[in-house]
């Protein structure tokens, strides 16, 4: 039985245990704690579930999305992930003026056949606002640059908080400022859904010769050759990592059954694809959890996943050789291997 799967029923139980009712923005209710906290060693495998299937390629998708920067769903419907299709969908439907006689997609359907197929439509319905993509490449500030005659002028300017983070990880890896923010309190109200999951921080330790050494083994596949004493300037010629890094994600609402599944991999994979893109070992994967809640609709599920034995944990490679690796445009190849799991449990999403 693997930890993950085991941490992630005994959060489920104690929300049935423990929690208690609460209203929501969709209506639907549910059973809530405040705080919870769940950890992972990256050694111990990728974070999937296997207590029920994880839509992987769904939530790779979503993530080369943040990645790129994007905030149109046109990206997402093209690609086969339509998680956020209702949340584009209910903005349409309370905003949609038509003008007479203009046609105007009516079903869900109809709405995500017509921003697949109509460029112009698409720009303007498919846009979700300032969410995860623009605040992680694209996270806009204003400061008084100086006074004329007693007035403030106002500057505009933007930041790329992925690529400041890989900067720092590199310069300055004991740094305590490693973090990405969501939360910009400025433009929450320009954001179709303000974020779940707002910010996130990392942490980096230097590994022992013989975390080195075993890394480096392992990755190779073989024993050392006993003909020969090794030391860090061999390690550091073949390129072996120096430090570990662990990430910690904050989240304040958590739809434990259908949403936390997703975030944990998520963050699992971008913690995989910064290690890569500064030469370090996965490590810790952390999530700091707030307003943790199953929806009323969810429960039988919830029950019936409870009752499922796990599996042991997939292993996830990104060292493709014939794959381009651009962790700044969300290109990168990788191959999951090993994934057992029960069957899907379906459960509606509320928006």
């Amino acid at each position: 039985m693997n930890k993950l799967d085991t941490q992630y029923k005994e959060l489920l139980d104690t929300i049935l245990q423990h929690g208690v009712s609460k209203d929501d923005r969709t209506g639907t209710g549910t059973k809530s704690i405040f705080g919870y906290t769940i950890r992972h060693n990256m050694k111990d495998g990728f974070p999937l579930l296997t207590t029920k299937r994880v839509a992987f390629n769904t939530m790779v998708t979503e993530l080369r999305w943040f990645l790129k920067g994007d905030t149109n769903i046109k990206y997402l419907v093209d690609n086969g992930c339509n998680i956020w299709n209702g949340d584009a969908y209910k903005q349409y439907r309370n905003n949609f003026e038509p003008a007479p006689y203009q046609y105007t997609p009516d079903t869900m359907e109809e709405f995500i056949d017509r921003i697949k197929t109509d460029e112009r439509f698409a720009n303007v319905w498919g846009e979700l606002g300032p969410i995860y993509g623009r605040q992680w490449r694209d996270w806009t500030e204003y400061y008084v640059e100086k006074f004329n005659g007693g007035n403030p002028i106002i500057v505009e300017r933007t930041k790329d908080q992925i690529e400041n983070l890989i900067a720092e990880l590199k310069e300055n890896p004991d740094s305590r400022r490693l973090m990405v923010n969501t939360w910009n309190v400025g433009e929450l109200e320009n954001m179709t859904l303000p974020p779940c999951h707002y910010g996130f921080q990392c942490y980096t330790t230097e590994m022992s010769f013989k975390e080195r050494i075993e890394y480096w083994t392992s990755s190779i596949g073989k024993s050392l050759s006993y003909g020969k004493r090794f030391d860090d300037s061999d390690l550091d010629e073949r390129n072996v990592p120096k430090r570990k890094l662990s990430l910690m994600w904050s989240q304040r609402s958590v739809d434990t059954f259908l949403g936390l599944p997703f975030n944990i991999a998520s963050y699992g994979l971008l913690l995989s694809l910064l290690s890569k893109e500064v030469n370090m070992v996965p490590d810790q994967l952390v999530g700091s959890l707030g307003d943790v809640h199953i929806y009323n609709n969810h429960m039988e599920q919830v029950k019936e996943q409870l009752r499922r034995d796990s599996y042991e944990l997939p292993t996830i490679d990104l060292d493709c050789m014939d794959c381009e690796f651009d962790i700044l445009d969300g290109m990168f190849g990788l191959q999951l291997t090993g994934y057992k799991h029960h069957p899907s449990i379906k459960g509606k999403l509320s928006n």
